[in-house]
């Protein structure tokens, strides 16, 4: 975690997801368990232990995790990681949002999963709700606090996008999270 005066980085805006406490919510846990950063990069990883023995991917690093409150973001895929070994939704996470709600709940994985947005489907919703609304990429860039192409980009990314906008776009739509997120196998 950070140390030293400056803790610009744990400034939140209202309704927006905050990376701060969930690294604060994991770091409080590995101590709690007596973790290291690698042996908690371990544990992560595990959660998915026969997908990643069937896929060979390379394991979830330790400077990622403890990286995240540096960062003061991280993708929304990396979150997932967070928030399924915390057993927490993305909303316990954002000030103001419903927390005690069934619907709110992220989807169950087993180990042949891993939890992942799916950012076709999050795009597909925006758009339509952009349309909708007659908002143009910029106007609602504005209002989601980025820049217009990281908005139409996301039916581009490949991977990920910050969770942090990820967050206020859901907050935006006016759904769950969990509505975008998948037990997936890849």
């Amino acid at each position: 975690m950070p140390t030293g005066g400056d803790r610009s980085w744990r400034t939140v805006a209202p309704g927006d997801f905050n990376v701060a406490a969930m690294c604060d919510a994991m770091d409080a846990r590995r101590n709690e368990l007596g973790l290291s950063w690698p042996r908690l990069a371990s544990a992560m990883w595990a959660q998915s232990a026969v997908l990643n023995h069937q896929r060979q991917d390379h394991p979830l690093s330790p400077a990622t995790l403890s990286g995240m409150a540096v960062r003061g973001d991280c993708t929304c895929q990396h979150a997932l990681f967070v928030l399924r070994w915390l057993e927490r939704s993305p909303e316990s996470f954002v000030p103001d949002a419903p927390r005690d709600s069934a619907r709110f709940a992220l989807p169950r994985a087993g180990l042949d999963q891993r939890l992942r947005w799916d950012l076709d489907a999050l795009y597909e919703a925006l758009d339509a709700q952009r349309r909708e609304r007659e908002h143009t990429w910029s106007d609602l860039a504005r209002e989601l606090h980025c820049g217009p192409s990281q908005l139409s980009g996301i039916q581009r990314a490949r991977y990920a996008i910050g969770m942090r906008l990820a967050m206020r776009i859901v907050r935006w739509l006016e759904r769950p999270a969990a509505e975008f997120i998948d037990a997936a196998r890849w």
